[in-house]
């Protein structure tokens, strides 16, 4: 029971450049586990950041994959899985979300919420996820603070209650009130280490030696109209996902970093109960069980290798023990799982609920596969969307051929994009979410299989999953629809319309055949 409730899982979320990867950075550096903090985007600053390792990644400042980071702080286990906000990989993220406990989102503060930051916040409404807002760039000129957390509230459709209080913004930006724990702090600001405070008493003199007259006085009607107008700040609210606590600062500047992480690990919640198909299985119970959430090829660029994230839901995971993997019905052993440092890792001997472990993976793991002691249980919520951009993928050197399928291969294990092929002519066709997708898959196929990918365009509308009761209408329908039909990699119907109208119209043609926009029915 004490390794569960030291223990904090959740993920950082939000619209792209609102500073994800840049308060991940803070955090490790607060966990002692890197020195220096690394820069997204600088000129100056050479390290790039610990959790964007990918080289795709250093070249174009965005996270294209979710990292996975564990470290220490005073007494709690933190695990921190940072996301990817750009919205082509926006499927990354929502299965990152059904492994988490709570989320921290991050929202600009001079551009308010995003388009992003509203689709995630409806994952996490649907799991009644504990939500902490983080109002970054303080040190930018940016919306008043009242009238953003009044955006919060309409735009999210959630309660908020600051827990700390911004000293004026922009150039004159001066540090943050705690008012969670009362007091005041006063940072120098420093991009790349931890800097030395200053405890000021709200309401001595002191207070104006330090931030002037004007600014003293803003601050003080400022709390009293908090208290005034928000209702007293209540964990369980929090942990029932109807209130969001905010913090203000500055995550490149370090302000307000520490107090939204000392906040954080008081009141974030220790590992939760998971449902499975036949039962919900709670934390503390003997018996080990965990599922495959995501699958990552190429971590280490010198070991062709699949590492599969493995989120254990309950008892206790041990190195060599023999566990049943559910699907395939076969006892697997683990001689070398591993817990991560975003690329770096080292081996376990054990984990605990809420511990994310890597087991290696050699074509053995599909995203959503579940592992015991013995017990047959699925866990569920793991959707794959129908995708909305197509095209054909074609080999642009012969002499690779072996390299290519491999490559695609195990891309698709990622769950990066999903592959069908077209049953009319065998021609393999690529569906992702975004276009960015595509370079990315080009990328990778280039520098991680020494394989050369040429793409051509194919005009689809969307993919759909058909299934049918009535044998013959079904095949009445793949004949009449032969040319656009394909299967996907579980070797399942998948019509490919290639319009609105078509897709319509089949739907009312043929009333007993089922379509589905989501893999999993």
């Amino acid at each position: 029971m004490n390794e569960i409730e030291r223990r904090r899982t959740f993920a950082i979320i939000a619209h792209p450049d609102a500073g994800k990867t840049s308060l991940t950075e803070k955090l490790l550096l607060f966990g002692g586990q890197i020195q220096v903090a690394g820069a997204v985007k600088s000129n100056k600053i050479k390290k790039t950041a610990t959790s964007d390792w990918m080289d795709i990644e250093k070249q174009r400042g965005i996270s294209v994959t979710t990292s996975v980071m564990e470290f220490d702080y005073n007494d709690y286990k933190i695990n921190i899985l940072d996301t990817p906000g750009h919205q082509d990989f926006a499927e990354d993220t929502y299965r990152t979300l059904t492994a988490v406990d709570s989320v921290i989102i991050v929202v600009d503060g001079a551009k308010g919420v995003e388009t992003q930051t509203r689709k995630l916040m409806e994952v996490c409404r649907m799991r009644n996820t504990p939500v902490i807002i983080f109002v970054n760039k303080m040190d930018r000129e940016g919306k008043d603070p009242f009238d953003l957390l009044d955006e919060l509230e309409a735009e999210l459709k959630i309660q908020v209650r600051p827990l700390s209080w911004p000293i004026n913004q922009g150039q004159r930006f001066k540090g943050v009130y705690n008012i969670y724990e009362q007091n005041l702090n006063l940072f120098t600001p420093d991009k790349q280490k931890v800097t030395e405070k200053v405890e000021v008493d709200i309401n001595s003199n002191q207070l104006e030696e330090h931030v002037g007259t004007a600014d003293a006085e803003k601050l003080r009607t400022d709390l009293e109209l908090i208290d005034g107008v928000y209702p007293e700040f209540d964990v369980q609210e929090y942990l029932d996902g109807k209130t969001a606590p905010v913090f203000f600062g500055s995550a490149l500047n370090n302000f307000g970093v520490k107090e939204l992480l000392d906040c954080f690990v008081q009141i974030a919640p220790s590992p939760r109960p998971t449902k499975a198909e036949e039962r919900v299985v709670m934390p503390e119970e003997p018996k080990f069980s965990g599922f495959i959430f995501k699958i990552t090829a190429n971590i280490d660029p010198n070991h062709r290798s699949c590492i599969a994230f493995c989120k254990v839901c309950s008892g206790k995971f041990v190195r060599n023990a023999p566990y049943l993997h559910v699907r395939q019905g076969k006892t697997l052993r683990f001689s070398s799982p591993t817990q991560f440092m975003a690329q770096k890792k080292s081996t376990i001997e054990e984990a605990y609920p809420g511990d994310i472990i890597g087991l290696p993976d050699n074509g053995t793991f599909k995203i959503g596969d579940t592992l015991t002691e013995g017990e047959v249980m699925h866990f569920r919520g793991l959707p794959s969307f129908s995708p909305e951009m197509f095209k054909y993928i074609e080999n642009a050197d012969p002499m690779k051929t072996k390299q290519l399928n491999k490559g695609i291969e195990q891309l698709m294990d990622e769950g990066v994009a999903q592959l069908f092929v077209n049953q009319f002519n065998g021609r393999k066709i690529i569906g992702t979410v975004g276009q960015l997708q595509f370079e990315v898959i080009q990328y990778r196929l280039e520098n991680e299989y020494n394989a050369k990918c040429r793409w051509e365009p194919v005009s689809l509308y969307k993919a759909c999953w058909i299934e049918s009761d009535d044998p013959q209408q079904l095949e009445a329908f793949k004949k009449r629809k032969y040319q656009y039909m394909a299967k996907d990699r579980e070797g399942r119907d998948v019509f490919l319309a290639d319009s609105g109208y078509v897709l319509q119209m089949a739907q009312a043609d043929f009333e007993h055949i089922k379509f589905h926009f989501t893999s999993e029915f």
